[in-house]
């Protein structure tokens, strides 16, 4: 049997000691790695490279959803939880299965099972960080921060401090003050997850947060520029300018 490499991904300290007796009962299973927060979770996976999290779902600073966001695909999850409102959005994120808690030692294996099968038809984790971003929030629940990982750091940025968003090739840069932050994340994916009321398409490029718009500047034939707060100057299309004439 080819042993089974698992991160344990809990906030609450009886939860991972649970985890920890069921597994240590399992044949053919290795813990690598025990994270306490989301950021201890990246970590682990970047350097222990386990098969599976085994991973809550709410939990201070990144949540599981977060997590997953930026592992990548490289990594099958199976989601432990309390809370059972989450469970389409773990399946929209190919997740293996959703254990909610208190779960069984049996129910454990059998999920283990499932994760065993996945693996071995090479068929973990198939979805991108993009995508997990898209299809993990319902409609209507507006992104409150986007989160960045760069190389060993990871950047939770709340979406206040966004001054706008620039498309470069497959990646975003994400402006905060004087800083870009690069997320390889579409344009359009990003706007789907913002409020349209704060956050409005100015340009096929640029995506602006409408608190930092301080006016409007004509420049040329029918062309105009956006000024912000800090004194970059931005294009607006013809389509974005109409989106804006709607919400000012």
């Amino acid at each position: 049997m080819t042993t089974l490499r698992v991160a344990i991904v809990d906030d609450e300290m009886p939860a991972r000691q649970v985890l920890r007796e069921y597994l240590d009962l399992e044949p053919g299973v290795e813990i690598v790695a025990e994270c306490a927060n989301g950021f201890e979770a990246v970590k682990a996976v970047a350097e222990k490279t386990p098969d599976l999290l085994l991973l809550d779902v709410q939990m201070p600073k990144l949540d599981g959803f977060e997590v997953l966001e930026l592992v990548g695909r490289d990594t099958a999850v199976i989601f432990t939880t309390a809370y059972d409102e989450y469970a389409l959005r773990a399946f929209d994120v190919h997740a293996i299965d959703y254990l909610l808690k208190p779960f069984s030692r049996e129910r454990l294996q059998e999920a283990l099972g499932r994760a065993r099968t996945r693996l071995s038809r090479g068929l973990a984790a198939k979805a991108t960080p993009t995508a997990v971003a898209v299809t993990a929030r319902p409609p209507g629940a507006w992104l409150s921060r986007i989160v960045i990982r760069d190389g060993a750091e990871v950047h939770v940025v709340p979406i206040d401090k966004v001054d706008y968003v620039e498309a470069q090739d497959d990646y975003i840069a994400v402006r905060v003050a004087e800083r870009a932050l690069l997320k390889e994340q579409t344009l359009s994916d990003l706007e789907r997850q913002l409020d349209p009321r704060r956050f409005v398409r100015i340009h096929r490029s640029f995506l602006l947060n409408l608190d930092r718009l301080v006016r409007l500047e004509p420049t040329g034939k029918d062309g105009r520029m956006a000024v912000l707060r800090g004194g970059q100057r931005l294009p607006v299309s013809r389509t974005g300018y109409a989106r804006l004439q709607e919400l000012l």
